[in-house]
Order: structure tokens, then C-alpha cells, then sequence
């Protein structure tokens, strides 16, 4: 069986980083693994600006963040697969993948790096009623569609969600000439960030309909038009707020979901709340050696984050090849409460931590005048004021080794909102 140091499941903006970090820590020996025909992710489709303040400090399409990190990973000559389908994962690191060229081959690693990516929640995951008429699209096909095959999607368009994608393509169908009558949202507020509701939709006089959802969908072969309502505080309709839009495409922006079936497989301890692994301040899963990183182990806004996030996963994966698997005495759990939904982390290692931990989460609804607070045991010793919170934009807070280790009998550390 063919063996290899460090295999990396997923060729984008996670996976690069992970492995150009890996390959910086002295591991020689990685292979990529990618489904798609080129590596970049979804960047490749992403041709609005944005991306990179953070990384490389100037503002940058999603191609060319992408074409940032595929140089560095041509240029340290780690090698990849292209057009190549992972179809199984052993707690043992025995990986199965198929493709044209090598047929079905199984390899073993001694570390693994999750980095799948996520995917867009479908129609038939939200119980609409209507017929299956042609026009409807998830966001995200209906952009690569546009951005990438050059195809003109609708002239009058209706979008259902709005999270980042939806904001996106709202102005994106706006910019190629088509009528965006309306964008409906289930929840009282956004799940995109908040510039992209500036941009996308105020600026292009792009109405949003908060506590909205679509309850018919017209039309049998074509679509022809939809009807929204409003919901109450069970987001269930109200009869008699009915509205109909006539629109030949509804483009769906209703959440996304971790690529985990492969992980799931491994039977890797999943979390509820994020749909990806749990993991501790290493971004090691409960099988030891392997590794997620990115939105396979929960959604995030930015992808300077996700690089953030895989070179992290790469380091602890280098240093897993090169020393073993790293001993630990005690594990402490981070608790969430009043307000926040999850952390990632979800347990952090004292004794093998770096200085500088940093915890990522969101919200569970807008907060305004609230603060950010984190309690070792019962003592408050983080207490950050802020004015709005939002679940679409990730927070974190940072945890210092040093003030860890000098708290006597530390047994939780607790994450909450509080009034301020």
C-alpha cells in the first residue's frame, strides 16, 4: 500500500494553507486530493473583491487569493490529484479515492487533513410547495453558472436567504442586467455581513423582507412567479400577508452544510450545533492525527480566517508526523451560554498549547449593547463590550497560555453574552 506523511482531503482555500504550512514545518511528503478539475475551491467562482485584507493585506478577487496559495503550493512542489473523488476514510488513516487515470487506490497516511469544504442546503431540504419548474437555483450554482460557464441564469429574479452568497449574486444578477425584485429572509435579520447588505443590496435599491419566507412557487415547466409571506415567531406563515412577484429564477441562499459524510464514516465525534467535528485547540478530532480545518468543521464569513484556521491545522499536523502524538493529562471544555451557540475549539490542552489560542463563534440573534464575556471556573476575567452582535459576522476571543496556567484549579472555561 502506497504511504504518504500527510494527506490532504479538499483542494481550496483551506487545504492549500494547510499544506504550504505543513511543508514549512519540514514535512515532505503531502498529497493533495482534490474533487474538482482545478485547485482554488469555490474562490474560483468568487470573482467579487474582498478577500485578502487580512492575509496579505490588500483586497483581492477570489481567483486571485486563490492564485496565491496554488503558486506557493507549485512552488514548494507538493504534489496533487486532480478530478479525484475520496470515497473512504479508516480511524486507521487508510484512505480510499478514485479517479480516471489511477482507477480505485488505496493509500495510508500518518496524518490526515479534512478540509472538504461545505455545501449549500437545498430546495428539497425547505418544504415549499409548487412544482420542480425550471429557474430555481441554489446561489452558488446559479454564480459559477454565471461566473464561470458564462451563462445569464434569469431576467427577473427573486431571492430566497440571505446569507453572504444570496447578498452576492443579488447584486451580481443586478450587474448583468436582470430585475432583483426582492430579497425574503426567514429570520428577523441578515445572515450575511453587514457590508454586504450595504453593498449589495442598499446600494442597488435591492429591498430585504426580514420574518419573510416563499410559500408557492408558480409555474410547471417554467417558473413563473413566486408568493412570500410573512412568519411569525415560529416562523410559520401569516395568513392574509401573502404577496405574489412575478420572476421566471429564485435563487435559494439558505445555509450551508459541512462536506462530513467521509468524517461521520471514520466515526469522528460530530457536533450538533456547527455540523462539523469537534476538536481540540490542535484542531485534532478524537481520532488521533486527524485533522479539520476550514468550513468543514464550521461556516465562516472570511477566507483569511480559513487560512488562519488550515495553517494551524498544518503545524499541529507537522508536529504530530515529526514528534507523535502529543500526551495530555487534562482536557478543558469550553462551555457556552446566555446567547452563544458554539466555540471552535470546543476543549483546550494546557500542557500542550500554544501561547495564543484563538476562539472562534457566533451568536445565536442580534445582541445590541452586550458584552463578550469569559469566565475561568466562576471568575470573570474577559469582559468585551460590544455594541452589536450579529450570527452573521464570527466573533473570538483570545486565550493566553500564561493565564491559564497561573489559575489555580481550573476546571471550565465559559464563553456568554451579558448585558452590558
Amino acid at each position: 500500500m502506497e504511504q504518504h506523511k500527510l494527506v490532504i482531503i479538499g483542494g481550496g482555500p483551506a487545504g492549500l494553507a494547510a499544506a504550504v504550512s505543513a511543508r514549512k514545518k519540514g514535512i515532505d511528503d503531502i498529497l493533495i486530493l482534490e474533487r474538482d478539475y482545478i485547485l482554488g475551491g469555490i474562490l474560483n467562482q468568487c470573482i467579487h473583491n474582498g478577500f485578502g485584507l487580512h492575509t496579505f493585506k490588500e483586497e483581492l478577487t477570489g481567483p486571485e487569493y486563490a492564485d496565491r496559495f496554488i503558486k506557493m503550493v507549485e512552488e514548494e512542489k507538493i504534489p496533487y490529484k486532480l478530478n479525484t473523488i475520496v470515497i473512504s476514510i479508516t480511524k486507521d488513516k487508510e484512505i480510499t479515492y478514485i479517479n480516471e487515470t489511477d482507477g480505485m487506490v488505496t493509500i495510508k497516511a500518518t496524518a490526515v487533513i479534512l478540509a472538504m469544504g461545505c455545501r449549500e442546503r437545498p430546495r428539497g431540504a425547505l418544504n415549499i410547495p409548487g412544482y420542480r419548474p425550471s429557474g430555481i437555483y441554489s446561489a452558488g450554482t446559479a454564480q459559477r453558472l454565471m461566473n464561470i460557464d458564462g451563462y445569464k441564469v434569469g431576467k427577473e429574479v427573486v431571492i430566497l436567504g440571505s446569507g453572504d452568497i444570496g447578498l452576492i449574486m443579488a447584486r451580481r444578477m443586478t450587474l448583468e442586467g436582470a430585475k432583483v425584485k426582492v430579497v425574503a429572509e426567514l429570520m428577523p435579520y441578515s445572515g450575511g455581513l453587514k457590508r454586504n447588505i450595504v453593498q449589495c443590496l442598499n446600494d442597488y435599491d435591492i429591498p430585504l423582507k426580514l420574518s419573510h419566507t416563499v410559500t408557492k412557487i408558480h409555474g410547471k415547466k417554467r417558473l413563473t412567479g413566486v408568493t412570500i409571506a410573512q412568519v411569525d415567531e415560529n416562523r410559520k406563515p401569516i395568513e392574509g400577508t401573502e404577496e405574489y412577484y412575478s420572476c421566471d429564477t429564485l435563487l435559494l441562499s439558505v445555509g450551508l452544510i459541512p462536506e462530513n459524510e467521509l468524517t461521520t464514516e471514520i466515526g469522528i465525534e460530530m457536533n450538533r450545533i456547527t455540523n462539523g467535528p469537534d476538536v481540540n485547540d490542535r484542531l485534532e478530532t478524537n481520532t488521533n492525527g486527524i485533522y479539520a480545518c476550514g468550513n468543514v468543521l464550521h461556516v465562516h464569513d472570511l477566507v483569511d480566517f480559513v487560512s488562519q484556521e488550515a495553517a494551524l491545522a498544518g503545524e499541529n499536523a507537522a508536529d504530530f508526523i515529526l514528534n507523535g502524538e502529543r500526551k495530555s493529562n487534562e482536557t478543558i471544555p469550553i462551555i457556552v451560554k446566555n446567547g452563544v451557540r458554539y466555540t471552535v475549539p470546543q476543549t483546550i490542552d494546557i500542557e500542550n498549547m500554544s501561547d495564543i489560542v484563538t476562539v472562534r463563534f457566533r451568536v445565536a440573534d442580534v445582541y445590541k449593547n452586550r458584552s463578550l464575556c469569559v469566565y475561568f471556573n466562576d471568575e470573570k476575567v474577559q469582559d468585551k463590550k460590544k455594541r452589536v452582535l450579529a450570527p452573521g459576522e464570527m466573533e473570538q476571543i483570545i486565550l493566553k497560555k500564561a493565564d491559564l496556567e497561573k489559575f489555580d484549579g481550573l476546571r471550565s472555561i465559559t464563553v456568554c453574552t451579558e448585558e452590558n
